[in-house]
C-alpha cells in the first residue's frame, strides 16, 4: 500500500511539472519560432484537448489493458512527447506533441485518483491529498527551475528534466511489486464469450441510476466550477494586483508563488482533516471560507492584506478537489472506475474556458468586478456544497466517513 503511494506521487508530481513547463519557457519558445501570443494559446489549448481526450477513455483502457498497462501506457507517451519537445520540429508539429503530452498527464491524473480511490478504502482522503501535495510542488519546482536555464540559454533542456523524471516513473511502475494490489492493478474487464447467450439485461455504459444522476450532475457541476475559479485565480492573480495596487510585474508575480506555498502546505494537513470532520463537513467549509476570503478580497487595500487574503485562499481551497473526488465517489457506490474521470474532465473544461471569461473580463471591468465574479464563482460552489451536504443527510445508510 505505502509503495502504491509513493509511486504514485510521484507520478503526481511528473503531472505538476508537465502541467506548468510549457507555460514556463513559452515567450522564449514562441520567440524560438517567430510566432505570437495567439499562436502560443492555440499550444495550449492543444495540450488541454489531449489532456480531456486521456481523462475520458482513460476507463476503457483500463478495462482493456489494466490500470497499470495504462498508466505504463500513458507514462511512456508523456516520455516520448517531452523528448520530442526537446528536439524543437517544424511548428506544426509541436500541436499534435502537445495533444500527445496533455493525453498522457490527464491519463495519468484519472487512473491515479482511480486506483486510490477504488482500493483504499480507510484513510483515502489522505491518500489523495498527499497526491495533491507532490502535484502541487512539481507546478511551484518548475518555474524555478526553467527560470535559471532560461537565463542561460538552455530552456530546451526543461524538457529533458521533464522527461528524466518520467523515465523513472514509468520505471517504477513497470518493475515494481505491489503485494495484494497487484490484482487490482493488472484487472481487466472479462471478455464476452460470444457463444453464450445474451444477458437480458442491456449493458449499461455508465453505471449510474435513479437519484444517482442529479448527484453525478452535482458535482460536474461542482468541478467545472471550482477548477475553472482555481486557474482564473492563477492565471490574472498578478494583474488584478497590478490594476489594484499598483504593483511592479515582478512584484506581483510573486502572489502565484504564495498561492502555490499555501496550497501546499495545506494539502499536508486537509486529508487528515476531513476523515476527522468528514468529507461533507470539510468541502462545505471550505467552499464558505473561500467565499468570505473572495468577497473581502476587494475591501483589502493594502498589500500585506492582500497577500494575507491570498494565502488563505491557498490554505483553504488546498483540499476541496481531492476531498470532493472522494466525497463524490463514496456518494456514487459501485461507479469508482468512472466517477473520478468524469469529475477531472469537468475541472478540465472549466479549466479553460472560465479562464477565457476572467480575460473578457479583465479586458471590459474594472477590477473589482472582476474580483466580485470570482466571489460570484465561489457563492454558487457553495451553494452546491450545500446541496451535496443534504444529499448525505437524506442517505444515512452511507459510511460514516461521508456524513
Amino acid at each position: 500500500m505505502k509503495k502504491l503511494i509513493w509511486i504514485g506521487c510521484l507520478s503526481y508530481f511528473v503531472i505538476g511539472l508537465a502541467h506548468v513547463v510549457l507555460g514556463s519557457i513559452l515567450p522564449v519558445l514562441l520567440k524560438s519560432y517567430d510566432q505570437n501570443y495567439s499562436a502560443g494559446g492555440q499550444l495550449i489549448f492543444s495540450q488541454f484537448s489531449g489532456f480531456l481526450v486521456g481523462v475520458l477513455v482513460s476507463p476503457l483502457l483500463n478495462r482493456r489493458f489494466g490500470k497499470r498497462g495504462s498508466i505504463l501506457i500513458a507514462t511512456g507517451l508523456l516520455l516520448v512527447a517531452q523528448v520530442a519537445y526537446f528536439s524543437l520540429p517544424p511548428w506544426g508539429w509541436m500541436y499534435v506533441i502537445a495533444m500527445a503530452a496533455g493525453f498522457g498527464f490527464g491519463m495519468i491524473e484519472a487512473v491515479i485518483g482511480t486506483i486510490i480511490i477504488a482500493a483504499i478504502t480507510e484513510g483515502t482522503a489522505v491518500a489523495m491529498s498527499r497526491l495533491e501535495v507532490l502535484f502541487g510542488v512539481g507546478a511551484l519546482v518548475m518555474p524555478l527551475i526553467a527560470s535559471p536555464l532560461i537565463a542561460a540559454g538552455w530552456w530546451r533542456l526543461s524538457f529533458l528534466i521533464v522527461a528524466g523524471f518520467t523515465l523513472v516513473s514509468l520505471l517504477f511502475w513497470g518493475r515494481g511489486h505491489f503485494g495484494s494490489l497487484q490484482s487490482v492493478l493488472d484487472d481487466r474487464a472479462p471478455r464476452r464469450d460470444k457463444t453464450k447467450e445474451p444477458s437480458d439485461k442491456p449493458n449499461k455504459p455508465l453505471p449510474y441510476s435513479g437519484k444517482q444522476w442529479g448527484i453525478l450532475g452535482l458535482f460536474i457541476v461542482f468541478f467545472f466550477l471550482y477548477v475553472g475559479t482555481e486557474m482564473s485565480l492563477v492565471n490574472f492573480m498578478p494583474a488584478i494586483f497590478i490594476a489594484k495596487l499598483g504593483m511592479s510585474e515582478s512584484s506581483a508575480a510573486l502572489t502565484v508563488t504564495f498561492f502555490w506555498l499555501a496550497m501546499s502546505t495545506g494539502r499536508l494537513f486537509a486529508g487528515i482533516l476531513a476523515e476527522k470532520i468528514s468529507y461533507r463537513v470539510y468541502v462545505l467549509g471550505s467552499c464558505f471560507l473561500t467565499l468570505l476570503l473572495l468577497i473581502a478580497f476587494p475591501f483589502a487595500d493594502h498589500r500585506f492584506g492582500a497577500f494575507a487574503v491570498i494565502l488563505l485562499l491557498g490554505l483553504f481551497m488546498s483540499g476541496i478537489f481531492s476531498i470532493a473526488l472522494v466525497f463524490s465517489s463514496k456518494l456514487l457506490p459501485g461507479a469508482e472506475e468512472t466517477t473520478p474521470s468524469i469529475m477531472i474532465a469537468a475541472g478540465g473544461i472549466g479549466g479553460a474556458l472560465l479562464p477565457l471569461l476572467m480575460g473578457w473580463a479583465m479586458d471590459h471591468l474594472e477590477v473589482a468586478k472582476v474580483a466580485g465574479l470570482l466571489a460570484a464563482f465561489a457563492a454558487v460552489l457553495f451553494l452546491l456544497s450545500l446541496a451535496a451536504w443534504k444529499v448525505r443527510i437524506e442517505q444515512p445508510d452511507r459510511k460514516s466517513q461521508v456524513h
